[in-house]
């Protein structure tokens, strides 16, 4: 009760700040909270025609039946392949790029520099997976490089061991430079005394990046390392649809993939809301974990 009262004489205390954020509230309960709704579909064999509360309860009979499906432990590992491929090249490289672009001193090439790495950020997805297909193709320019160095000429889309690859560089290329903008920020926080007096001790720029530079923004990088972990099954299903070919649908199948296709375009509203249902669960699972063990190891978590 204590801790009631306060909350109400602190939202009385700061209600121009409460109702600021009051819009926001409204949004996510309207298109966050009330769709939750829609899970029960994943315990129920559901019918558009009967509705969400005429279909019959079938408990857990589609989780049931999509660990026991040939393709399960195929999706699950392409899922996992494609986010650890992101987790050890992608979540990198971000934190590369905005130390090395705080070196430049020099504002006008560093604007220019952010300007033409944000650029990809903007670009349509179906674009982008256009640019990854021509790349790819078998009379691209990267096929003649290959070609150059003794390799064979063929589409790298027709090779189902190379999609993980395909997919992650592309996504660090048309990403990298946006995401480093987080970092970017958390470099002006600070000090540069520390970088004066690093410079007295003689420390150069590489020792000064070293035990400076990273230890500033390492609880930035802790807390976008637990939301990596956090979306470890989830994987956006647009670029995969669109640069995807029969050839590579053994690496290229995921969980968002199948949920879209099983469920939009099947029409098997139960089994794939059944099936992102579990992919969420363990989503919140990891990120749990992540949080526990940061908090554990260092002072920095998101709760």
């Amino acid at each position: 009760m204590k801790y009631i009262s306060e909350t109400f004489a602190d939202i009385r205390k700061k209600k121009m700040l409460y109702f600021m954020i009051l819009p926001l509230i409204i949004y996510l309960i309207i298109f966050a909270y009330l769709p939750m709704y829609g899970i029960i579909i994943g315990f129920k064999d559901y019918s558009p025609y009967k509705g969400i509360i005429a279909s019959k309860w079938v408990g857990l009979k589609y989780f049931k039946m999509f660990f026991e499906s040939h393709y399960c432990w195929q999706i699950i590992r392409n899922t996992l392949v494609i986010n650890l491929y992101g987790l050890f090249i992608g979540f990198p490289i971000p934190i590369l790029f905005a130390i090395l672009l705080n070196e430049v001193r020099v504002n006008k090439y560093k604007k220019v520099i952010q300007t033409i790495t944000y650029i990809p950020h903007f670009i349509s997805i179906m674009v982008i997976s256009t640019m990854i297909i021509e790349f790819c193709s078998s009379n691209s320019f990267i096929n003649s490089i290959i070609v150059f160095f003794g390799g064979e000429r063929k589409s790298l889309l027709s090779e189902p061991k190379l999609f993980p690859l395909i997919y992650t560089i592309s996504g660090v290329w048309q990403q990298f430079g946006w995401d480093s903008i987080i970092y970017l920020a958390a470099l002006t926080g600070i000090n540069m005394e520390l970088y004066e007096v690093a410079k007295v001790d003689g420390a150069n720029k590489f020792k000064q990046i070293i035990y400076i530079t990273l230890p500033g923004i390492a609880p930035t990088i802790i807390l976008m390392l637990i939301l990596k972990i956090g979306n470890m099954l989830s994987v956006g299903f647009e670029k995969i649809l669109l640069i995807s070919n029969p050839l590579i649908t053994e690496a290229s199948e995921v969980i968002s993939t199948f949920v879209y296709t099983r469920g939009l375009q099947g029409g098997d509203y139960s089994y794939s809301t059944a099936v992102g249902l579990l992919n969420a669960v363990v989503n919140f699972i990891l990120l749990t974990f992540a949080n526990a063990m940061s908090r554990k190891l260092s002072e920095t978590s998101l709760w």
